[in-house]
C-alpha cells in the first residue's frame, strides 16, 4: 500500500534568534502525524523523527509508552536510519481486530506472514522493512486500511483505483471518502488544540 505521506514531518516553528527551524518534539510529531490514532479513529499511523542515539530514543519511547499504555496506545520503532527512525503509533486492540478479518488473514498468509498473533506479524513486518528502503504494500493492514483496498493496490500495481485520498481506493468509495473527511477533521482539530497549548495527555482517548 502506498506510504508516500507516511514519513512527513511537522513544520516546526523556528527558534528565536536562529535561522534554522527547531526539530519537532516527539509529542508534537505524535499530534501532527498520529491524531487519528490518538483519537481512536484509526488503528495506527507511521511517521519519522530524528534521533541522536538509539539509547536516548529508547529511553524517550519507554517514558512516553508508560502514559500511552493507560489509554490503549503504544509506539514502536520499526526501522532505523542513520539519523531518523520510522515510528509506529498504534492501538493493539484495534490491530488485533483488524488482523482477525478473514481477508486480512488470507492476504498476510499469501505474503508469508505465518504468525498467529499481531506481535508476530509486527516482527515479520519489521523484517520486511529491513529488506528494502520502501514500504511493503501490506503495511496498510497495520494502519487500518480496508483489506480490499490493500489487495486491490497490490494486484493492480497501484493502478486502476476508483479514487485516491489518504490511500488508493478499490472498494467502497463512499465509505472511504467519509473516512478521509473524518481523519482530516480530527487532524485539524488536534493541531488547533495543540497550538493552543493543550497537553498530549488531554488529547488521548480510551478505546
Amino acid at each position: 500500500m502506498s506510504a508516500e505521506h507516511m514519513e512527513g514531518r511537522a513544520a516546526p516553528k523556528p527558534k528565536e534568534g536562529s535561522g534554522k527551524p527547531a526539530e519537532p518534539t516527539l509529542d508534537a510529531s505524535l499530534v501532527q502525524h498520529g491524531a487519528s490514532t490518538l483519537a481512536g479513529l484509526t488503528t495506527g499511523n507511521l511517521f519519522s523523527v530524528r534521533y541522536r542515539t538509539r539509547e536516548d530514543l529508547r529511553g524517550e519511547l519507554r517514558r512516553r509508552n508508560r502514559g500511552l499504555a493507560a489509554k490503549g496506545l503504544r509506539i514502536l520503532p520499526l526501522r532505523y536510519g542513520e539519523s531518523k527512525v520510522l515510528l509506529y503509533l498504534y492501538r493493539p486492540s484495534l490491530l488485533k481486530r483488524d488482523l482477525e478479518d478473514a481477508e486480512a488473514k488470507r492476504l498476510l498468509a499469501e505474503l508469508g506472514y505465518v504468525g498467529a498473533t499481531p506481535e508476530e506479524h509486527l516482527l515479520r513486518l519489521i523484517g520486511r522493512l529491513s529488506e528494502a528502503s520502501g514500504f511493503p504494500h501490506e503495511i496498510g493492514l497495520f494502519l487500518g486500511y480496508p483489506p480490499e483496498d490493500v489487495r486491490g493496490f497490490i494486484e493492480n500495481k497501484a493502478d486502476n483505483y476508483k479514487c485516491v485520498g489518504l490511500w488508493k481506493v478499490y472498494g467502497d468509495v463512499q465509505r472511504a471518502q467519509q473516512r478521509f473527511s473524518q481523519i482530516r477533521k480530527c487532524t485539524d482539530l488536534y493541531q488547533r488544540l495543540w497550538t493552543n497549548a493543550a497537553s498530549l495527555e488531554r488529547l488521548l482517548v480510551v478505546v
